[in-house]
């Protein structure tokens, strides 16, 4: 099966990508999966904020050791990396 040369579109994603196929798909009226896109937004964003803020107020603190600081920053990229991911796919068109 060959892939199309274009970028696909919003209504691609609505009609559904090849060879997708969801077993539950009919079964009680339910409606297809959709990707949850803006929860996973704002949870990486929620993330970043207090991932940032917390490494940096623990390397704030003197007397404390730098280690969790540095862990909390580490996971603050992590978010970041992963709220770049989603809103890139967001953009893309991809619904949810």
């Amino acid at each position: 099966m060959s892939e199309p040369d274009r970028p696909r579109s919003r209504e691609d994603y609505a009609r559904g990508l090849p060879d997708h196929h969801d077993p539950t798909a009919g079964i009680g009226g339910a409606r297809p999966a959709r990707s949850a896109l803006t929860l996973r937004a704002v949870l990486a964003g929620f993330g970043l904020v207090f991932c940032l803020l917390a490494g940096l107020g623990w390397l704030a603190v003197a007397d404390l050791p730098t280690w969790p600081g540095i862990v909390l920053l580490v996971l603050a990229v992590v978010a970041a990396v992963d709220l770049v991911v989603v809103l890139r796919r967001k953009a893309r068109g991809e619904p949810g």
